[in-house]
């Protein structure tokens, strides 16, 4: 008898303890603390050498197979699948900083990806596109490390775990365009930067937003 009213109060006490323990719900997290602004100045930064170098890829694209008009070319653009990326997270009326966050990132991955199947495109434009495609690499890394960071300032590790958040890991890349012509490679190339040219604006409002005081 004596040992089974010990096992008894040694689970009377580990629920007690367990009732003591806070739980810890979504609803009860304290909210999302505001972006280094060092690293929102430096994410500006980034966004507009992007936004030059995709500028100048679109204009010789133009001045040199005078495909000036991506309009022009949206039934061509569906029939080769190439994608746009959403940055609706990122606008100021329902801004949401991770969500936003991963959200830019994983469109400057897709476009990453759409950048390097144009290679071949030709070799006057070969530099200019490789550039930008590093240009574009580097921004995401730099958005990928802050969003990594985050869930550490919010959670503990223990929370993490009780909550499901996984750290933060790279996006896989989807299935890229096939371009079977050197005229689809550069109607793609059309249509590709002038997507990220979008994609960039919005991302340059978003984080000056974010920036001013």
């Amino acid at each position: 008898l004596l040992p089974a009213l010990q096992l008894l109060l040694w689970h009377s006490i580990l629920w007690a303890g367990q009732e003591a323990a806070p739980l810890v719900s979504v609803t009860s997290l304290p909210p999302p603390l505001p972006l280094p602004r060092s690293f929102l100045l430096k994410s500006l930064e980034q966004v507009r050498k992007i936004q030059a170098g995709n500028s100048v890829l679109l204009e010789k694209l133009c001045a040199t197979y005078k495909l000036c008009h991506p309009e022009e070319l949206v039934l061509l653009g569906h029939s080769l699948g190439i994608p746009q990326a959403s940055l609706s997270r990122c606008s100021s009326q329902v801004q949401q900083l991770t969500k936003c966050l991963s959200q830019l990132h994983r469109g400057l991955f897709l476009y990453q990806g759409l950048l390097q199947a144009l290679a071949g495109i030709s070799p006057e434009l070969a530099p200019t596109l490789d550039t930008l495609q590093l240009d574009v690499a580097n921004f995401a890394t730099t958005i990928w490390q802050q969003e990594g960071l985050i869930p550490n300032f919010i959670f503990s590790s223990l929370q993490m775990e009780n909550l499901g958040v996984a750290p933060t890991a790279q996006p896989t890349q989807g299935t890229m365009p096939t371009f079977t012509s050197a005229f689809q490679r550069r109607a793609g190339g059309v249509l590709a930067t002038s997507h990220l040219q979008r994609f960039l604006e919005t991302a340059h409002c978003a984080l000056n937003h974010l920036v001013q005081p």
